[in-house]
């Protein structure tokens, strides 16, 4: 089962410790909303919010990478990367809090308009869930530790192999919806988890059938099993991604009932 792909995708490639198109650590630059004296009212406010939606894009891309990263530290039991995936989520974090800051600023400086509080209110959730959907792929890495000597059977290996490559393949489609106020590609995310959801119940078929119903098969069915839903929690932050953006387009206020439910997502 090939991954559904969007119409378009993000072309980024992102290294552990660096941005998009980006400088290093300790070097990170981060779009600064301006005041209306420096820019001149709405001209400025304007340059602003674009600069707020190119941050957001950014910051989607390093957890793009890392649903990659850390899919490959789980696969090859790479201890090292599961550290540099841990590191990338600190940065993200500081990053998230930064363009938050942004956020407030921008609200401060001038009354919006409808629109664009709708795209500032959706930033702000929508970094939510970036934010969220990072923090599920470190607890995917760490897996490798508590797993560690133990390799995968081949079947598992390659229904996460394919779930991590949907996860990443939902998470682009949504930020390409955001950056593009795309709502037919909003539209589309929710069917695009089917595929999320047909990989997790062959995850299970796969786990609950071990070859050897030894302590350590035991051990690697259960983490596997919580791997598989933090892949579909993330898929979920991709739909609820897109549910933002047609909030941000329509101003219609995505239903409570669409709500992911809250996650325990570190461990």
């Amino acid at each position: 089962m090939r991954p559904v792909a969007p119409r378009r995708m993000m072309e980024r490639t992102v290294t552990p410790g660096q941005t998009p198109d980006g400088p290093p650590d300790g070097q990170i630059t981060i779009g600064e909303p301006v005041t209306t004296s420096e820019a001149g009212g709405r001209h400025g406010f304007q340059e602003a919010l674009d600069d707020l939606r190119n941050d957001v894009i950014r910051v989607a891309a390093l957890a793009t990478e890392a649903i990659g990263a850390g899919t490959h530290a789980l696969l090859d039991a790479d201890l090292a990367l599961v550290d540099q995936v841990i590191a990338a989520d600190r940065q993200i974090d500081e990053l998230n809090h930064q363009i938050e800051l942004g956020a407030y600023r921008l609200l401060a400086m001038q009354q919006p308009t409808a629109g664009d509080l709708r795209a500032v209110l959706a930033v702000l959730r929508i970094l939510h869930e970036i934010e969220l959907s990072a923090d599920l792929m470190v607890t995917t890495s760490k897996a490798a530790r508590r797993l560690y000597p133990q390799e995968l059977p081949p079947r598992v290996r390659g229904i996460l192999e394919r779930m991590g490559q949907q996860a990443q393949v939902q998470m682009r489609a949504a930020i390409d919806a955001f950056a593009d106020g795309d709502l037919a590609l909003a539209a589309a995310l929710p069917d695009m988890d089917d595929v999320m959801d047909d990989l997790q119940k062959d995850l299970f078929r796969a786990i609950l059938a071990p070859d050897a119903p030894d302590d350590g098969a035991l051990q690697r069915a259960v983490q596997m099993a919580l791997v598989g839903r933090y892949y579909e929690r993330v898929a979920d932050h991709a739909v609820q991604i897109g549910r933002w953006v047609a909030f941000m387009v329509t101003g219609e206020l995505p239903r409570q009932g669409d709500d992911p439910p809250p996650d325990s997502n570190r461990a």
